[in-house]
């Protein structure tokens, strides 16, 4: 019998953000590894984390910092010694860690596609010209107006609920929510419609919760192992290692899906100006050991295709 286990006495001790998302994911893997070593629920303790991503919500996060908001304080506790574990949401996560830490755990993930959150209307198209739409996401911005310039969009910062409070306030005819989370959350009577990826391709690693460790950590290392969701993590090495090779983060429109199919695996990707003025997609197929190499490739052909400067622009989206 193993004696390293975490106990109620000896918890291991799960960091997260305090957003009813972020706690349902932290809840989630709590209790994938109860399952998986036969604790109770006891033998963990949910570490709830404020981070300055959580506390300003009053500017788009291009202005105060990019990702990291959403993650440093969480690392810092987690190299500190302060946590055992840290539960992210991976389209939040900076695709380079912090040294001594490993980002190496997925759970299996949740529907890619974004929704159309609207209380009046059931698509993109339904809407008026001028209609007013909220939302936070350069990417989405950038896609909306790519397909619809003739819409105004504003800033729409704060969790999953204060979105929904501002649509149903009537700031917005409507917002975009990640299905992922629509669905984690269980939370009733919420109009929406999934958008095909098709016609908006979601952000790279939409719909996957990860898990942070530190390096040197071998119990937890062996611990996460068996949680572990392989597809999850071939799907995303390609993603991510498209998103790294752009130097992406919240300041700059990006998407990119990555699927598989038998022992190959497709890659889709795309880039776009702030004001959705021009938008350069491309895709790659190939082995699934392939798939970093692939997104590496991609892009560098898109970085070539859009040119210097091409991200260097105003996007002008008024607060709300």
């Amino acid at each position: 019998m193993r004696t390293d286990l975490p106990t109620p006495a000896t918890p291991l001790r799960i960091g997260t953000r305090g957003s009813p998302l972020a706690l349902a994911q932290a809840h989630e893997t709590r209790d994938r590894l109860a399952q998986a070593f036969d604790l109770p629920h006891e033998a963990f303790s949910i570490v709830v984390i404020k981070t300055t991503g959580d506390r300003i919500l009053d500017r788009p996060l291009k202005e105060i910092g990019g990702k990291g908001l959403f993650t440093r304080e969480i690392e810092e506790d987690l190299l500190s010694g302060a946590i055992d574990i840290a539960v992210h949401s991976m389209k939040d996560m900076p695709v380079l860690q912090p040294g001594g830490l490993l980002l190496d755990t997925y759970l299996p993930r949740e529907d890619v596609r974004d929704a159309f959150i609207s209380p009046e209307f059931s698509s993109i198209a339904e809407l008026a010209p001028g209609a007013v739409v909220g939302t936070s996401s350069l990417r989405r911005r950038a896609q909306l107006l790519h397909r619809r310039p003739d819409l105004t969009v504003v800033e729409f910062r704060g969790n999953m609920q204060t979105r929904l409070k501002k649509l149903a306030d009537g700031v917005a005819s409507c917002t975009f929510l990640a299905m992922a989370g629509l669905n984690r959350m269980q939370i009733p009577g919420v109009p929406h419609t999934p958008i095909a990826t098709n016609d908006m391709l979601p952000a790279v690693a939409q719909g996957a919760i990860g898990i942070e460790r530190r390096a040197s950590d071998d119990r937890v290392a062996e611990m996460l192992s068996a949680i572990h969701h392989i597809p999850t993590g071939q799907r995303l090495a390609a993603e991510r290692a498209f998103l790294a090779r752009l130097d992406g983060s919240c300041e700059t429109p990006i998407a990119g899906l990555a699927e598989l199919d038998g022992g190959t695996l497709n890659l889709r990707g795309e880039v776009l100006r702030p004001d959705g003025s021009v938008a350069h997609p491309g895709r790659r197929e190939g082995p699934i050991a392939d798939g970093a190499e692939m997104g590496r490739d991609l892009a560098a052909e898109l970085l070539g295709t859009a040119g210097p400067g091409f991200f260097d622009w105003h996007t002008g989206a008024p607060k709300v």
